[in-house]
C-alpha cells in the first residue's frame, strides 16, 4: 500500500465520517476540533474526556457546541453548565437530550426566557410530571399547544385546562384527530358537547361524541372536511348519512366509508373506483401554478386517498379474516394478513400474493412458515409504498450461502445483503467495494473484512456517502487518519 492516501474528492464529509469513527485515537479527536466546515461531529462522540468537553465549550463554536448539548453521553455536570448558554439554540438543544438529567435542570428550563427552549420541555417524557404540569399556564400558546399535543398521558386537570384554554390553537391541540403520542386522550364526558360545538375542536370531538340523528344531519353538512371525516368514522352512523358521505366530494370522507364494517359491497366497490380514476397528470404538482387553488387540493387529496387505501389496515377484517383473503381490495388482503390464526393453505397463498405489501405483512405474521426460499423471494420483490429502512432481510436473515450468492446478484439491492455476511471472503468484499452501485459500495464501506487498501482507496470514492463511511470504519489504518487530517489542515 503507498504511504499516501488518495486525495478524496469530498475532504469534508470524510472527515465529518472520521469524527464518529469508534477507533478515532483521543489525540486525533482533540485535533478534529479545530474544523469548521461540518455540523460538529465530534461533540457527539460518547468517549470525549472532560478536557475535551470543557475545551469544545471553552471554543464557543455554535455547530460544536450545539451538537455537544445533544450529546446524551454527556456527563450532568456539563449539561448544567450549558443550560446558561447564552443561545437559545444550545439551551434547546439542552432540553432535547435531557434524559436521566437531574430535576435542577428541568427547573431550570421551565424558566427559561426563550419560548422554544420550553417548547422542547413540552415535548419532552423525561421532565418530572408535575415540572411538566406547570406548562399548562406558560404565557406562550405556543408552548401550551406543544404540551397537548405531546403529553397525551398528561393527569385530567391538566387535560380539561388544555381542552378548555382561550386560545384556539391550544384547544385544537387538545382536541385533535392526531396527536405526537399514543394512546391518544380521551376527552371527559362533560366536556364532549363544548368541543362538538367548538368549531377549532369539533373534529376531535366527533369521535367521542353520542350521535344523536340531528347532530349526525348537522356534522355531515359541515363546511369542515375533517368533521365528515370523523363522521364518517362513527359507528352509529345513519345509514343514509353513511350512503351520502360515500359520495361526499371530498374522497378521503368517502374513503372512511369505505373502510366501514357495514358499508354495502357496491358502495364500497363505488368508493374504490373513484380513488383508483382520480390520477392526477405526473406533473400536476410542478406545474400548478396554471391551476386554481380548489384544482391543487382536489389533486392533493386524491394523492393522499390513494396512499390511504393502500395502507388501510381493518381491525375488523383481521378478527374475521378468511372472507377477505380473495378480496379484490389489497388492504382488505392486508388486513387479513395481519391474522395470526389462518390455516397453513390460507398463509401460503397470502405469501405468494401479487401484492408486496400482503406478502410482508403475512410473513411477519406467520413466521413459521417462512422459510429461507421464501425470504429470498418476499426480499427480492419488495417494493415499500414510501422509503423506508426496513427491509425484510431485517427479520427474516438470509443463511450464509444465499448471502454469499448474492454478492454477484444482478441487483444491487440484493448485492447490499451479502455484506451482511460478518465473514464475507475478502476476495468477494473487494470485488463489491469496485461495484457500480454506490449503495453497494456504502455497505462494504462499513465491513470489518474489507482490506485496509481497499478502505483507503474509497476515501476517495466519488460518492460522498462511500467516503464518509469509509472514514467511520474502525478499521481504517491510524495512518490514513493521520493523513486525513493533514489534509484538512488539522
Amino acid at each position: 500500500m503507498s504511504d499516501a492516501i488518495p486525495p478524496p474528492v469530498h475532504l469534508d464529509k470524510v472527515v465529518d465520517g472520521l469524527a464518529g469513527n469508534p477507533a478515532l485515537p483521543s489525540e486525533l479527536v482533540r485535533r478534529l476540533l479545530g474544523h469548521r466546515k461540518g455540523l460538529g461531529r465530534v461533540a457527539k462522540r460518547p468517549d470525549l474526556s472532560d478536557d475535551v468537553i470543557a475545551e469544545i465549550i471553552a471554543t464557543d463554536d455554535l455547530w460544536l457546541t450545539h451538537s455537544l448539548a445533544l450529546n446524551r453521553s454527556l456527563p450532568q455536570a456539563f449539561r448544567m453548565t450549558l443550560v446558561e448558554h447564552p443561545d437559545p439554540a444550545i439551551r434547546t438543544a439542552v432540553a432535547i437530550a435531557a434524559v436521566g438529567a437531574p430535576r435542577e435542570l428541568f427547573e431550570r428550563l421551565l424558566g427559561d426566557a426563550d419560548p422554544q427552549v420550553r417548547e422542547h420541555l413540552a415535548e419532552s417524557d423525561h421532565a418530572p410530571a408535575d415540572l411538566r404540569a406547570r406548562l399548562v399556564t406558560d404565557p406562550d400558546p405556543k408552548v401550551r399547544a406543544t404540551l397537548a399535543q405531546w403529553w397525551t398521558t398528561a393527569p385530567e386537570p391538566v387535560r380539561r385546562l388544555l381542552l378548555t384554554d382561550p386560545d384556539d390553537s391550544v384547544r385544537a391541540g387538545a382536541c385533535a384527530t392526531y396527536f405526537r403520542r399514543i394512546p391518544h386522550p380521551v376527552p371527559p364526558t362533560d366536556l364532549v358537547p363544548a368541543l362538538l360545538a367548538d368549531p377549532v375542536t369539533r373534529a376531535g370531538a366527533v369521535r367521542h361524541c353520542t350521535l344523536d340523528t340531528a347532530t349526525a344531519r348537522r356534522l355531515a353538512d359541515d363546511p369542515a372536511d375533517e368533521v365528515r371525516e370523523e363522521l364518517a368514522e362513527h359507528p352509529d352512523l345513519p345509514q343514509a348519512l353513511r350512503d351520502k358521505l360515500a359520495q361526499d366530494p371530498n374522497l378521503r370522507v368517502a374513503l372512511r366509508v369505505f373502510a366501514r364494517q357495514d358499508t354495502p359491497e357496491p358502495t364500497r366497490a363505488a368508493v374504490h373506483a373513484r380513488v383508483l380514476s382520480c390520477v392526477p397528470p405526473l406533473d400536476w404538482l410542478t406545474n400548478h401554478q396554471d391551476l386554481d387553488d380548489d384544482t391543487v387540493e382536489r389533486g392533493l387529496t386524491g394523492v393522499l386517498a390513494r396512499v390511504e387505501l393502500r395502507t388501510l389496515r381493518l381491525p375488523w377484517v383481521t378478527a374475521d379474516p378468511l372472507p377477505y383473503v380473495d378480496s379484490p381490495y389489497v388492504c382488505f388482503r392486508a388486513s387479513a394478513a395481519m391474522s395470526d390464526h389462518l390455516p397453513p393453505p390460507i398463509i401460503a397463498q397470502l405469501l405468494d400474493d401479487e401484492e408486496c405489501s400482503v406478502r410482508t405483512t403475512m410473513a411477519l405474521h406467520a413466521r413459521d412458515h417462512v422459510d429461507s426460499d421464501t425470504a429470498e423471494r418476499i426480499e427480492r420483490t419488495y417494493r415499500p409504498d414510501k422509503k423506508v429502512r426496513w427491509r425484510p432481510a431485517d427479520d427474516f436473515p438470509l443463511p450464509v450461502d444465499v448471502l454469499r450468492r448474492l454478492a454477484t446478484d444482478p441487483d444491487p439491492r440484493m448485492r447490499q445483503l451479502a455484506l451482511r455476511d460478518p465473514d464475507l471472503p475478502v476476495e468477494s468484499a473487494r470485488s463489491l467495494a469496485e461495484d457500480p452501485d454506490h449503495t453497494v459500495r456504502r455497505a462494504v464501506a462499513a465491513h470489518p473484512r474489507l482490506p485496509a487498501e481497499d478502505l483507503t482507496r474509497l476515501l476517495a470514492d466519488p460518492s460522498e456517502s462511500v467516503a464518509a463511511t469509509a472514514a467511520a470504519n474502525p478499521n481504517l489504518p491510524t495512518a490514513d487518519m493521520h493523513q486525513l487530517l493533514a489534509l484538512a489542515g488539522l
